[in-house]
């Protein structure tokens, strides 16, 4: 396999578009080649197989959604519950703007269903971001506990999905409300 990181990238970028657009069934190293705009033969190259590819489209898709160190600065706690809705308002919005990458996951899981290594790749990210969430938040000294943190990323998936698969049914503002009052719900009468 090549090791050129930048040609590799691209590749992985064309394939989350290619997943995105055409479903995993659509997805074969030739229509990757096509989408990258580079010769016929490039993609199997970079790698051994349809499998290959889309375990490290999915790694890519995450790649791409962790947010930049600014961003990460901007998001210091202060501890209290509008700090929690302006962060989880900032990951709905920076998550749903990529939503070729949301879109490609969506494929991915579906996917997974039928191939044990990639539903293994997927589950080990999915439980390690999860675990990480959880352990930024409690060390962060923000309020709330491990269920809370959980109980938010699971809501706003799939107020995420909504987003991105029927955008008409939420407003921008209504979909604001609707973390904010997350928030506030889970928290119930302890601060969250």
């Amino acid at each position: 396999m090549r090791q050129n990181p930048a040609r590799r990238a691209a590749l992985l970028d064309a394939a989350i578009e290619v997943l995105a657009r055409e479903g995993s069934r659509g997805l074969t190293l030739r229509a990757v080649d096509k989408e990258a705009g580079v010769p016929i033969g490039t993609a199997s190259n970079y790698f051994n197989s349809r499998d290959t590819l889309l375990t490290q489209a999915g790694a890519r898709v995450y790649e791409r959604l962790i947010p930049d160190e600014a961003t990460l600065a901007q998001m210091a706690p202060t501890g209290d519950i509008d700090t929690v809705v302006e962060l989880l308002k900032e990951t709905v919005n920076r998550v749903s703007s990529f939503r070729t990458g949301y879109l490609a996951l969506l494929e991915l899981r579906l996917e997974a269903t039928r191939r044990p290594e990639l539903r293994e790749v997927l589950t080990k990210r999915v439980r390690t971001d999860m675990d990480e969430n959880v352990a930024r938040h409690l060390a962060s000294g923000l309020p709330g506990d491990a269920t809370s943190v959980q109980l938010l990323q699971l809501a706003l998936s799939w107020l995420i999905l909504e987003q991105l698969t029927l955008p008409d049914i939420f407003t921008a503002e209504e979909r604001d409300k609707l973390v904010t009052e997350a928030v506030i719900r889970l928290a119930g009468d302890r601060v969250l």
